[in-house]
This record gives structure tokens, C-alpha cells and sequence, in this order.
């Protein structure tokens, strides 16, 4: 069972590493400029889901997070009419991603603190493990 606890929280550090990176990759295009509404950045975010198993068998009922996708934003991007940049169109307008900074460092702040708690569990079981062994001494 407890190796279980090592796998359960090592999925959801697997979870909050993909998330971490996708805040990383969309604060890092915030600020780019496309001449064309089909090119412009999109935010990205992570698809998570429970992962259930074998809950039926009670010994090797576990669960841990399932990586299901990565999605786009679908909100518009934001037009400016810039004219005199070299990145406008014909109709004078640039197109900036649909990137919310402040939302973003939101779930930056959230994914380093569920992953840190993932590998406080992670110490934690260890820690328990190591004391059992020691009983036997």
C-alpha cells in the first residue's frame, strides 16, 4: 500500500510539472504580436481527471491524477490598431494573445504549492517508512 502513496503523489507532481510549464510557455508569449487572427499565440491549459483503479479489489484501490490534454483558450485575441507596426495588416491591426498574466501567475502560485505538498507527502511516507523499519530493531 504504500508504494501506492509514492505513485498517487508522483502523478500529481507529474500534473503540476505540465501545468508549471504551460504557465511558463504562456507568460513567455504574453507580450508577441501577430499579423494574423489564425497565427496569435493562444493560452494554454492543462485537462486533468481522477484516475481510479481496481475499485471493486479493496487492496489495490488507489487513484492519482490522469493527464488528459492541453487546451486552447478560445477567447479572442486582442486587437490594436497600430498602423505604423511593422507587424500590421492591411486594416492597420496587430493581434496580441488572449494571455491573462494575472491569472497566470495565479496558477503558477497554485501548481508550486500542489506540488510541494505533493513531495511533503512524499517525505512524509518516507519518514513513516523509515520508523516502522526501525521498530524491528
Amino acid at each position: 500500500m504504500t508504494m501506492k502513496i509514492f505513485d498517487i503523489a508522483g502523478s500529481g507532481m507529474n500534473a503540476q510539472n505540465l501545468r508549471l510549464n504551460l504557465v511558463a510557455s504562456n507568460i513567455s508569449n504574453a507580450n508577441s504580436v501577430s499579423s494574423s487572427i489564425d497565427q496569435v499565440y493562444k493560452s494554454r491549459q492543462p485537462v486533468f481527471a481522477a484516475e481510479l483503479k481496481n475499485l471493486l479489489d479493496t487492496q489495490q484501490a488507489a487513484s492519482g491524477v490522469m493527464i488528459k490534454g492541453v487546451v486552447e483558450n478560445q477567447a479572442p485575441p486582442v486587437m490594436e490598431y497600430a498602423p505604423n507596426h511593422p507587424m500590421a495588416d492591411e486594416n492597420g491591426y496587430i493581434y496580441k494573445p488572449n494571455v491573462n498574466t494575472v491569472e497566470e501567475m495565479a496558477n503558477m502560485m497554485s501548481a508550486s504549492r500542489s506540488y510541494q505538498n505533493n513531495v511533503e507527502v512524499l517525505n512524509t511516507a518516507k519518514q513513516l517508512m523509515l520508523q516502522t523499519l526501525r521498530m524491528g530493531q
